[in-house]
């Protein structure tokens, strides 16, 4: 398929004010959290890990328990790519089954969580460098369900996406995450949801039954991602075609590396990464993971 049918265009939807001024703010009975939640990079990989118990879902869920409970959630997903910026505004988003060749038990599952309009609206007043859409059309993408879901299966907090604005380069959604810090400190949760090294052109279908399976330019940039982010590179990450010529074939497009920058841009100097679900699976993908805060 080609790359531009992946993007998708959002038309309408958009609210103009100069601020919220007569409207009632989401977190005005939140107040100032004690601590700021923390900030997560996801590596979703299959949407199969959406209904299957295995090692990595099974971490998403007992992540979740060690976190403060969220006020909302708020997803920037490699599935939702359009031409702009734009916030998911509708009170109730659909479950959004955006892959083929699966199980029929996929397709049927619904993940049936709040949105909030309101909050939709405030993080757009936050935002300074574009105008962003408010969308009533999207919903819940896999890169976001899937994770959530097995996060927080009650479907009670509110849940809304963020889309990547594809025709923008990795700095420019690096320093747009900056601008969405003041979420932290009402506990919205904010989860970037991709994979550092995708490559599913080359996957070696033959071994998705051997996780740490790796070809040797998957591990470079396995082992170059984490080290950059142990070390707070983010210049280097943010310019990741220059760190080894291995970067071209682990990141072929960068579609699922750029919810990585959001999750960078939002980590603060005195929080260390913490890694889970450090693997990769099938040759040309990985799904570590890392934790700010």
């Amino acid at each position: 398929m080609k790359r531009k049918n992946f993007i998708y265009t959002i038309a309408g939807g958009l609210l103009t004010m100069g601020s919220l001024t007569g409207f009632k703010r989401f977190t005005d009975d939140l107040g100032e959290q004690e601590e700021k939640m923390p900030v997560l990079f996801i590596g979703h990989g299959s949407p199969m890990n959406g209904i299957e118990n295995n090692e990595f879902s099974l971490q998403w869920e007992q992540t979740a328990k060690e976190l403060p409970a969220p006020t909302a959630v708020l997803v920037v997903s490699a599935h939702w790519l359009t031409n702009g910026t734009h916030i998911t505004a509708m009170d109730h988003p659909k479950t959004i089954h955006d892959f083929g060749g699966f199980p029929q038990e996929l397709f049927d599952v619904q993940y049936p969580a709040p949105g909030n309009s309101l909050l939709a609206a405030e993080t757009k007043e936050l935002i300074h460098s574009t105008n962003v859409g408010l969308n009533h059309d999207w919903g819940l993408d896999h890169g976001a369900w899937t994770v959530v879901r097995r996060m927080y299966p009650d479907a009670k907090i509110p849940v809304l996406q963020l889309s990547i604005d594809y025709s923008k380069p990795a700095s420019y959604h690096y320093a747009l995450a900056k601008e969405l810090a003041a979420l932290r400190k009402k506990g919205v949760l904010i989860i970037g949801s991709g994979n550092m090294v995708h490559n599913l052109g080359m996957v070696a279908w033959d071994k998705l039954d051997q996780p740490g399976y790796g070809y040797d330019w998957a591990i470079e940039m396995h082992e170059l991602f984490k080290k950059k982010i142990t070390e707070g590179d983010h210049q280097a990450l943010i310019n990741y075609e220059t760190l080894s010529k291995s970067a071209k074939l682990a990141i072929p497009t960068p579609d699922h590396y750029y919810p990585l920058m959001y999750t960078l841009g939002l980590q603060e100097k005195n929080e260390e990464p913490v890694f889970f679900n450090d693997k990769l699976v099938a040759g040309s993908l990985n799904m570590t993971s890392v934790k700010f805060g």
